[in-house]
Parts: C-alpha cells; structure tokens; sequence
C-alpha cells in the first residue's frame, strides 16, 4: 500500500474535499430519512367534542396523570382528535361506561369483560415486562418459609391485592380453589391493603412477616427485582396462574370506527424514541407510561379471564 504522506499535496487536498463531499452527501440523506419518518403532527379540532379516556388509577392519583398524560396529548395529536383524559376508581370505570360518560377506556383485562357486558369493544393491548401483553398471577411466600404447597396454606395467613385486580386477587383465588383450599373457610385469615400502592404493599405485607403468603402480581415482582426493591430470592413462588391479558384500551360502540382506527393507529405506531410537550416539559412518551408498546388484541383472548371470573364468582358472573 502506497504513504499517502508521499502523495502530492493537491491529490491530498482533492481527496480530503471528496471525503466532506461524501460526508455532506450522507448527511443529508440521513437527514432527509429522518424528516420523512417523522410523525405528523395534527391540530385538533377545537370544536368538535373530545373523546373522554378514561383510566384507571393505578398506584394513586398523581402517578396515574403523570403516566397517562403524556400518552393522551400524544394521541391527541397524531389524530387531530380532542381527548380529555378521566381518572377513575377502580370501581368507578364501569358505571361510569354504563351511563355513556367515556368513550375509550384504559383498564385491567377483568374491568373490560365486566364492561364488555354492555358493549365495550376491545381496543388495544398494552406491552410491559417479560411477559408482553399477558400477565400472570403467583402466591408468594418468604425463601426461608416451610410453606411448599397451596395445602399447606391451611390456617395461615395471606394477604391478596385489590378485589378486581386479575393477577392479585382472582388468579390466585382461582388458585386456591382448584388445589381444594377455600379461602373463606381454610385459611386462618386473608386481608386485602388499602391505599395505593396496593400491589407493592402486598409484596412488602409476606417479605417483612406480616404474612404467611401473598398474592403477587409476577409483573410486579419483576419490576420490584428490576429497581432493587427486592431481591431475586428473597421470595419463593409456590404456584402461578395461566397467562391473561394485562392492561388493554377498550372502545365504546357509539364511537365511529374511522375515529377508532386513527386511534388504534397511533397507539400501535408508537415508537421507544417518541416524545410529546406537555406545557413546558419533553416527555417520552412509552417511558411516562411505563409500558413497552401496544399490539391488537380480540374479544376472545379475555376468555381465560371469564372463566376465571365465573369460578371464583367474581362479576360480571356474580351471583348471590
């Protein structure tokens, strides 16, 4: 190979111009790439009337609008739909969809069949964690525990997530009656925390003693290892439910479907890099709400859930 140092200095000074020309050329291809995958961002129309979203709380009030309000403007401006962003109780979210207050709505996979009774349609799933759009429930106990089997619950003490949650109360309850342990009469005592952080505080409720087993959503378990709220064995998982819908969008049937399919659009076009201006501030918009990504999602893929519900007569199946 030639010493391009022994070469004549006006071949040098040619080839160094070639080697920015190239660069520029590049540059503005990149350039030019980019510009046209950006997302365009649309004015909504002011006088039309807004979609009202409802969501769930999840982990209190504040965390709630500091997940999901970064997501609503987003939506709202890839489809030039007014939104107005609700937040509900737990309980709320379905009388709030029976009397024709909310036209999307954002909730657990058990809240939508109850709804899906008065013609919720589903939306969009949500993404998060391990395990994608589907979650699971497990019973928890200390590493150190004697307790090996859901038989061996029999006069001890659990402690459960929120009654409709499906990966903290139902899965488990499910659980439990299938291995031929009632909750109501075999266990010595069950709670269920109040508060927010319901999910945390049933993890922390058997870690610290206070329970002989939890019921543990195993998406919380794996964010709790995640941020070394933790350890990896600091718990043993004695038994875990099938796998059911996580979080999931849901549609009102009197919304238009070209109104659902820009929605729909926008929610499973998101990309990790994208970000919305909510007043002042830059927001990544995944990364706000905590979630990975959205994927389609059926009416039967909750039907595991229903069934669950149906055996531990839980609603929309309750029956007294």
């Amino acid at each position: 190979m030639s010493d391009i140092r022994r070469w004549p200095r006006r071949v040098k000074v040619s080839i160094t111009i070639l080697g920015f020309a190239v660069l520029a050329v590049a540059l503005a291809a990149a350039g030019c790439r980019q510009a046209a995958q950006a997302p365009v961002e649309k004015v909504p129309d002011t006088e039309a009337p807004a979609l009202r979203v409802g969501y769930m709380i999840c982990d209190g009030l504040d965390e709630s609008r500091k997940r999901f309000e970064p997501l609503t403007r987003y939506l709202e401006q890839r489809t030039g739909i007014r939104m107005e962003a609700v937040y509900l109780n737990t309980f709320e979210v379905p009388e709030a969809f029976e009397r024709g207050e909310l036209d999307i709505t954002h909730t657990n996979s058990l809240l939508y069949i109850i709804m899906h009774e008065k013609g919720l349609l589903p939306l969009a799933g949500e993404k998060r964690g391990e395990m994608g759009s589907m979650s699971a429930g497990g019973i928890a106990v200390k590493a150190d525990s004697p307790i090996r089997t859901l038989q061996d619950l029999r006069g001890r003490r659990m402690i459960f997530g929120p009654q409709l949650a499906p990966t903290g109360f139902l899965a488990q309850y499910e659980l439990l009656l299938d291995a031929g342990v009632d909750p109501e009469l075999d266990l010595d005592y069950y709670a269920i925390p109040a508060g927010s952080y319901k999910h945390e505080k049933v993890v922390y409720g058997v870690w610290m003693g206070a329970y002989d087993a939890a019921a543990v959503p195993l998406l919380d378990i794996e964010l709790m290892i995640r941020d070394g709220r933790i350890g990896p064995e600091d718990l043993r998982i004695i038994a875990r439910s099938d796998a059911i819908p996580y979080c999931v969008f849901g549609a009102s049937p009197r919304v238009p479907e070209e109104t659902l399919g820009k929605v729909r659009s926008a929610l499973m076009n998101i990309l990790p890099g994208d970000t919305v201006a909510v007043g002042p501030e830059v927001h990544s918009v995944l990364g706000d709400a905590q979630v990975d990504g959205f994927v389609p999602i059926e009416d039967g893929d909750f039907d595991r859930v229903r069934a669950m519900a149906r055996k531990t007569n839980m609603p929309p199946y309750q029956e007294y």
